[in-house]
């Protein structure tokens, strides 16, 4: 599958296209930069604006294979001299947002509250090719680099920054300055930042869930949405990981019995591709539990765990079965978390709603309640 480039690499490039052509006078309709990961960025320039003091250009986004709201946005920097009676203090170089990049309001994230939503690497990898242009030219004044993103806002909507409490727009983003597609990394560290901000708000425990399903089931239940939860995806092992990294005392962790069931066999990872085991897991808790051996057979040629769960209902050992279930989640998610944090857990089925859940699962969702109110 073909990789793309992130929103910082086409951030870079058009400020460095920018300063060139402020610097040197003449016109550039294709630049090169070197990103993290050691890839070269042969960018394209487009929308060119000059000025005697200032020029403006863009980098159209090109996420590759990866499925990007970004792919296809254009990425602004304009890039101005700035004199000394600007009172402009610190670096030689100036960063920030405009029009269509997002603003911090949150602690927690990788820039300070007030601050465009720049992460630190392209703002490095802009300085950094900004500061060869000013050596290729001799140039040792001030400069401003203000990126932006038509129609920045609107994108932002389908992405986790109102959430993280991002405001304005997109955030450039990016470590390695690639986008390589269906990063699982990139999912990772997305998870990363909306824990640190549950964090940095006050929270000492944390609602942690593989998705929506089940959505309709919290709020009847417990009166609890679930776009509140921390969405973990397949991934609970590395959850457990980053949460107690961050510093949370205690998680709680809600979701549908076709994902939390392999959690009893100790898998960490849910994906399908790391191992399909759902059924193997209900027949041998059932058995447990005291279900036939038709009954067990009968689950094995089950598609689908809420048909098991209806099997197991017919033969009167739902409960029995879940407790078992519910019991050796519990045993191998505070295994993974080995002391560093308390692990709750909840688990329920669309059609039959709730199905199990630890002894202190519903006092620790009440406390995680209070604080997020």
């Amino acid at each position: 599958m073909r990789y793309g480039f992130t929103t910082g690499s086409c951030a870079a490039a058009a400020a460095k296209a920018s300063a060139y052509m402020l610097l040197t006078g003449k016109e550039k309709r294709t630049i090169t930069i070197d990103t993290p990961k050691g890839i070269p960025f042969d960018a394209v320039i487009e929308e060119i604006t000059r000025e005697e003091f200032r020029v403006s250009c863009a980098v159209r986004k090109d996420g590759g294979d990866d499925p990007d709201v970004t792919t296809g946005a254009l990425i602004f920097a304009e890039v101005s001299l700035v004199g000394e009676e600007s009172g402009f203090k610190g670096g030689k170089i100036l960063i920030d947002g405009g029009l269509g990049v997002g603003r911090v309001t949150k602690a927690g994230l990788d820039q300070p509250v007030g601050n465009a939503a720049i992460n630190h690497v392209p703002r490095e990898m802009i300085t950094k090719e900004v500061e060869e242009i000013c050596e290729l030219t001799d140039y040792h004044g001030k400069i401003r680099v203000v990126i932006s993103v038509p129609h920045g806002e609107m994108l932002a909507e389908k992405t986790f920054n109102p959430k993280l409490g991002i405001t304005g727009g997109i955030s450039i983003l990016g470590t390695t300055g690639i986008v390589e597609p269906m990063s699982s990394q990139a999912l990772l560290e997305t998870i990363r930042v909306e824990l640190n901000v549950k964090k940095e708000g006050g929270q000492k425990a944390v609602a942690v869930t593989p998705g929506n399903y089940g959505q309709a089931f919290m709020k009847n239940a417990y009166k609890y949405d679930l776009d509140r939860s921390v969405k973990c995806s397949n991934f609970i092992g590395d959850v457990i990981d980053m949460a107690s990294e961050a510093g949370f005392e205690e998680m709680l962790l809600t979701g549908h019995v076709g994902k939390l069931v392999k959690l009893s066999g100790g898998m960490m990872n849910t994906h399908s591709k790391e191992g399909d085991c759902r059924m193997e897991l209900m027949m041998a808790a059932g058995i447990q539990a005291g279900i036939s051996l038709k009954a067990a057979k009968d689950i094995l040629t089950c598609v689908s765990t809420e048909e098991a769960v209806r099997i197991l209902k017919e033969y009167g050992k739902v409960m029995e079965t879940m407790e078992i279930i519910m019991d050796k989640a519990c045993y191998y998610l505070n295994k993974r978390a080995a002391g560093r944090l308390h692990i709750e857990c909840i688990m329920y089925a669309n059609d039959f709603g709730e199905l199990a859940k630890s002894k202190d699962a519903e006092k620790l969702l009440k406390k995680i309640k209070e604080v997020e109110v």
